[in-house]
C-alpha cells in the first residue's frame, strides 16, 4: 500500500487528529515543562493561593500571604489545588491546568475547521474552488499553537489560558450551534456555549460574559439573523444553566467575606481596571495591537491581508452558514482589541482571547491562496514583509545578549545565552526561513509560504524559546529557590522579610510554605527594624524569636544596615540571606 492510500485508511484518518493535537499540545506546551520554576511576579500569587485552598481546604475564599485574594474567581485556583493534590505541589502541577487548556483550545480549533471546511457546499468554494477539507484545520490548529502568545501563557501558571479555553470555547461552541441542521444538535452546542460562558466568568469575571454576549449579537446583527438567531438559542433556558454554573461560587463568597469581596473584585478588579489605570499597567492607545504583532509571529504578518480578505467580501447573508465562518472571526478579533484598547489599564493577557479568531482568519486566508493556485497581491506583500521581518529578527537574536542586561535580577543574562550558543541558534532559524521563503518567491510557490513559517516557528521554540527559559530561570528564579530553601532549614520561628528596590517576589512564598513581609524600597528597611524593636509587638506575639530572616541584596543591605548588625547566612546570585537582630 503506498502512502496516498495509506493516509487515506479510515484508521488513519480516525487517528491522525489525534497524533496531531497530542503533537502540537507535547512541542508547544508540555515539553519540560518542569524544567523551570515559578516565574515572579504574578505566577506564584496563582499558584500559591492554590496552594492555600488545598492545604486548608477553603475552596471558597481565595489567599495569599495572608490576605485574601479577589483579583480573580477560583476556577483556575480549584484546577491546580486538584493538580496538587494529584501530583504533589510543584510548579509542574501549578502549570499543568494552563498546559492542558491550550491543549485542547488546540483540539477545539481542529474540530470545528474540520466542520466547517466539510460543510463548504458548492456555492462558497467559488471562493475556495480546490477546497481541501482535511488541510484546513491542520493548518488552522497549527497557527493556533505555534505562537509566542500560546506559547508563554500555555507554559505558566496564569488564568488567562484557562479563559482563552472558556472564552474562545463559548465562541466555537455558538458557530458549531449555529450550522448545525437538526435542532436537536444545535440545542447542545448552544447549552455549551451557555455552560462555557459561565465557567470563563468563574475564571477571570463578567468579561467573560460580557465579550462573547456582545461577539455573539454583533455577529447575528450583521448577518441580519439576530431575531432568528435569539429564538434558535433558547435564551431563557441557556441563562438559567449559566446561572446554576456560576451563581453559588458569588453567593458563598459573598457570605464569607461580604462587601470587602464586592468592593475588591468588582470595583478595583472590573470596574477600576476599565476606567482607571491598575497596578501601574499603563499603555498607549495601541498597546494591543502591538502585542498581537509581536505575540502571534510570524502569523501576525498575514494577518492583514487576512482581515482585508473578510472586509472585501460582500452579501455575508446570502452565503451558507459555514460561509460566514470569516466574518465570525474578524467580528470576534476586533471586539476584542477594540475592548481593551478602551479600557485604561493595559496588560499583555488582555488581548489572548483574539488569538484564536486571529489564528482562523489567517487558516481561512491561506487556505484560499493554495486554492487560487495564484500570487495575489496581498500574498506578494505578505511574504516581502514576512522575508523582510525574518532577517529582522535573525540580526535581533544575534545581537541579543548586547542588550539582554538591563535586568538587574539577572545581569549575567546575555553572556549566558551567548555561552549558550542561542543568539546563533536563532539567526540561523530566521535567515533559513527567509532563504527558503527567496527560493518559494523564484519557484513562484509564494502559497505554500505557510509551510516555511510553520518550520521556522517550531524550530524557534524548540532550539531557542524553550531554552532561553531555562537560563532565564538559572539567572533570575533559581537564587531565590535556593534561599527558600535555607530559609525553611534554618528558620527559627522567625519572620521572613524581603527587603529589595524592586518588585515583590511572590515565590518566595510559595516556595517556603510561609508568610513573607516585602519591603519595595530599601529606606524602608531601618524604620520596619525600628518599629518591631521599639514596640516589643514581635516580642509579644513570638516570644521565642529574637531575629528575622531577610532576603535582600548586597546593595540594598549595605545602604540600610551597618556591618556587624547582621549575620550572612547564605549568597545566591544577587540575593542575600542574612538575619538580624531585632532586640
Amino acid at each position: 500500500m503506498n502512502s496516498a492510500k495509506l493516509l487515506k485508511h479510515p484508521a488513519i484518518v480516525r487517528v491522525l487528529p489525534f497524533v496531531w493535537i497530542g503533537f502540537l499540545g507535547w512541542l508547544v506546551f508540555f515539553h519540560r515543562l518542569d524544567a523551570t520554576g515559578l516565574l515572579d511576579e504574578t505566577e506564584p500569587l496563582f499558584a500559591e493561593a492554590a496552594r492555600q485552598m488545598a492545604v486548608t481546604g477553603d475552596w471558597i475564599t481565595p489567599y495569599f500571604n495572608g490576605v485574601t485574594r479577589f483579583d480573580k474567581p477560583p476556577l483556575i485556583y480549584w484546577c491546580m489545588a486538584i493538580a496538587y493534590r494529584t501530583f504533589g505541589t510543584t510548579a509542574w502541577a501549578a502549570r499543568l491546568p494552563s498546559a492542558i487548556a491550550a491543549t485542547l483550545l488546540t483540539g477545539i480549533c481542529f474540530y470545528v475547521l474540520q466542520v466547517i471546511a466539510g460543510k463548504l457546499d458548492a456555492k462558497n468554494r467559488a471562493e475556495y474552488p480546490a477546497t481541501s477539507p482535511n488541510l484546513l484545520p491542520y493548518l488552522g490548529s497549527a497557527i493556533v499553537a505555534l505562537n509566542l502568545e500560546m506559547l508563554f501563557f500555555g507554559r505558566l501558571g496564569y488564568s488567562d489560558m484557562l479563559l482563552n479555553l472558556c472564552f474562545g470555547g463559548s465562541l466555537l461552541a455558538f458557530f458549531m450551534g449555529y450550522v448545525q441542521p437538526l435542532d436537536r444538535i444545535k440545542t447542545r452546542w448552544y447549552f455549551a456555549f451557555y455552560s462555557l460562558m459561565a465557567l470563563a466568568v468563574l475564571t477571570k469575571g463578567p468579561v467573560g460574559v460580557v465579550l462573547p454576549s456582545a461577539i455573539v449579537l454583533i455577529f447575528l446583527f450583521c448577518v441580519r439573523n439576530l431575531r432568528v438567531g435569539l429564538r434558535e438559542m433558547k435564551v431563557v433556558g441557556g441563562a438559567i444553566v449559566f446561572v446554576l454554573i456560576t451563581l453559588p461560587w458569588y453567593v458563598l463568597v459573598y457570605l464569607a467575606n461580604g462587601s470587602a469581596f464586592v468592593n475588591s473584585f468588582f470595583g478595583v478588579h472590573n470596574v477600576e481596571r476599565f476606567t482607571s489605570v491598575v497596578n501601574q499597567h499603563s499603555g498607549p492607545w495601541y498597546f494591543h495591537l502591538l502585542i498581537v504583532l509581536i505575540g502571534f509571529l510570524p502569523w501576525s504578518l498575514t494577518l492583514p491581508a487576512a482581515i482585508a480578505s473578510v472586509v472585501q467580501r460582500k452579501q455575508w447573508r446570502e452565503l451558507d452558514r459555514s460561509g460566514q465562518f470569516g466574518l465570525f472571526a474578524l467580528i470576534w478579533f476586533a471586539t476584542v482589541l477594540t475592548f481593551f484598547t478602551i479600557a485604561v489599564t493595559k496588560y499583555i493577557t488582555y488581548s489572548l482571547p483574539s488569538i484564536p479568531a486571529a489564528a482562523i482568519l489567517v487558516a481561512l486566508w491561506w487556505q484560499q491562496q493554495m486554492d487560487q493556485n495564484k500570487q495575489s497581491f496581498w500574498l506578494k506583500i505578505s511574504v516581502y514583509t514576512s522575508l523582510i521581518f525574518s532577517v529582522v529578527l535573525g540580526i535581533g537574536a544575534l545581537y541579543s545578549p548586547q542588550w539582554l542586561t538591563s535586568d538587574p535580577a539577572m545581569p549575567n543574562l546575555g553572556r549566558a545565552l551567548e555561552s549558550a550558543g542561542l543568539p546563533m541558534i536563532g539567526t540561523i532559524v530566521w535567515f533559513g526561513n527567509a532563504i527558503a521563503g527567496l527560493v518559494l518567491i523564484f519557484r513562484r510557490q509564494m502559497n505554500w509560504f505557510w509551510n516555511v513559517n510553520f518550520v521556522a516557528i517550531a524550530a524557534f521554540i524548540v532550539f531557542f524559546i524553550t531554552p532561553t527559559f531555562e537560563i532565564v530561570d538559572q539567572e533570575r528564579q533559581l537564587p531565590l529557590r535556593q534561599l527558600a530553601e535555607t530559609v525553611t532549614h534554618v528558620r527559627r520561628d522567625e519572620a521572613i522579610v524581603m527587603a529589595t528596590d524592586s518588585f515583590e517576589k511572590p515565590s518566595l512564598v510559595f516556595y517556603t510554605g510561609q508568610p513573607v513581609t516585602f519591603l519595595n524600597r530599601t529606606r524602608s528597611i531601618q524604620p520596619y527594624l525600628a518599629e518591631l524593636r521599639s514596640s516589643g509587638a514581635w516580642h509579644q506575639s513570638r516570644p521565642t524569636s529574637s531575629s528575622i530572616l531577610m532576603i535582600t541584596t548586597s546593595k540594598a543591605l549595605q545602604a540600610a544596615i551597618p556591618s556587624g548588625q547582621y549575620d550572612l547566612i547564605q549568597a545566591a546570585g544577587v540575593y542575600q540571606l542574612v538575619r538580624v537582630p531585632i532586640q
